[in-house]
């Protein structure tokens, strides 16, 4: 069944109002939930979390979403044969998808209104850490479901524990067209093992900065500053710093740099001359380069020349986002074209690297693969494509 663009921008209103209605319950489950947490990974409790601003970006992207376009339908292609026919190519749901994800509630309704707004039927199988939260938030789903009337099957949640969620990849009871994992590198190579259906994978962050020796020095301490420090959380945080190594007045920069960073109780680490030059600790070996830190935790490097900074970070980045801080915008441009990650910056934080930041009304994920659909997955990207044929009796 086809739900009318009405309907689904209704439910998704209603979505809205609810969850506005209902804060202080959804702030009440996920209170439970953060009671009941006792680990001690930073960027999971910062995940599991609900606040006020949380529930507010909540509304705001059921509600930016409601005001966009549908995307079910969009004609891609036409093409006039000569025989006659009328060839179309034009955008069409997935059907059912299922969304894997840990600790981030916001997820249920972020996600979970992206897939619904693209025509699909969604799956939901949040972590245990968040089950109070998420339940409550898909008890609204249904509300705003039945309220439109609408069968609350388009929103289903699967409480199961990983045994459980094992045995439904490899043998589902129902159809599933598309997975998506939303967490750490164990839970993508965990779903990628047992799916039986296409997985588009939202990999890791571990992003970079290059300063390149045109930089604006104070305008490279901010974007550095906020990349690794305004949530630490986040798979776009900044956790690998190269300098170039003919940077001007570098050692003043470093020390300005060393001093704002552990002003927010980042741990820096460094390469050999970085550790040497700064008295800093030095990484204990090259794989370092390769993780993704979720964490106050940085490691700064120096670099010779922007071909060198280029190489260095398509080896180890998760091919995620990468920054260039440089007034030299043809250095800027071989940086950007060379750089093989979703997202490239010149002279800006890779904290934007989010799909509500690019104007797509929240994203479903962060592709770090190259099909089908690379970095932001937002509401135009949640869909296959169908050949419609009009004939006349032509055969071939």
């Amino acid at each position: 069944m086809i739900l009318s663009i009405e309907k689904r921008n209704a439910v998704l209103q209603t979505m809205a109002k609810l969850v506005a209605e209902n804060a202080k319950a959804i702030l009440a489950a996920n209170k439970i939930d953060m009671d009941g947490y006792h680990g001690e990974d930073l960027a999971m409790s910062d995940r599991l979390k609900v606040n006020d601003a949380k529930i507010e970006g909540m509304i705001a992207s059921l509600r930016q979403l409601a005001s966009l376009e549908d995307p079910v339908g969009v004609e891609r292609f036409r093409f006039a044969h000569d025989n006659g026919m009328q060839v179309y190519n034009r955008t069409a749901s997935f059907g059912t998808v299922m969304i894997i994800y840990e600790s981030r509630p916001d997820v249920t309704i972020e996600a979970g209104g992206i897939a619904f707004k693209s025509g699909n039927k969604i799956l939901l199988k949040g972590g245990k850490e968040s089950l109070h939260s998420n339940l409550a938030i898909v008890d609204l789903w249904h509300k705003a479901l039945e309220a439109n009337q609408v069968s609350t099957d388009w929103v289903a949640y699967l409480n199961y524990n990983r045994t459980e969620t094992q045995a439904f990849l490899k043998n589902p009871t129902q159809r599933i067209d598309l997975i998506v994992p939303r967490g750490g590198e164990r839970l993508i190579a965990f779903v990628k093992e047992h799916a039986q259906c296409p997985v588009i994978v939202s990999g890791r962050g571990n992003n970079f900065v290059y300063v390149h020796p045109e930089a604006d020095q104070e305008m490279a301490l901010d974007i550095i500053v906020n990349a690794k420090t305004a949530k630490i959380s986040a798979c776009n945080a900044v956790d690998k710093v190269l300098i170039d190594e003919a940077l001007p007045n570098k050692t003043a920069f470093e020390a300005n740099l060393l001093e704002r960073l552990r002003a927010h109780n980042v741990e820096v680490l460094g390469d050999a001359s970085f550790a040497q030059d700064n008295n800093v600790s030095v990484i204990p070996n090259d794989k370092v380069w390769y993780e993704e830190f979720l964490d106050y935790k940085i490691v700064v490097g120096n670099i010779s020349g922007t071909e060198a900074a280029i190489q260095k970070i398509n080896k180890y980045s998760g091919g995620h986002s990468a920054t260039i801080t440089t007034k030299n915008k043809v250095e800027a441009n071989l940086f950007m074209a060379a750089v093989d990650c979703a997202a490239v910056y010149h002279n800006a934080s890779t904290r934007f690297t989010d799909g509500f930041e690019f104007g797509l009304g929240g994203e479903l994920a962060i592709g770090t693969d190259k099909l089908h659909q690379r970095g932001p997955i937002g509401l135009q990207h949640l869909v296959t494509n169908k050949w419609y044929v009009h004939g006349e009796g032509q055969i071939r």
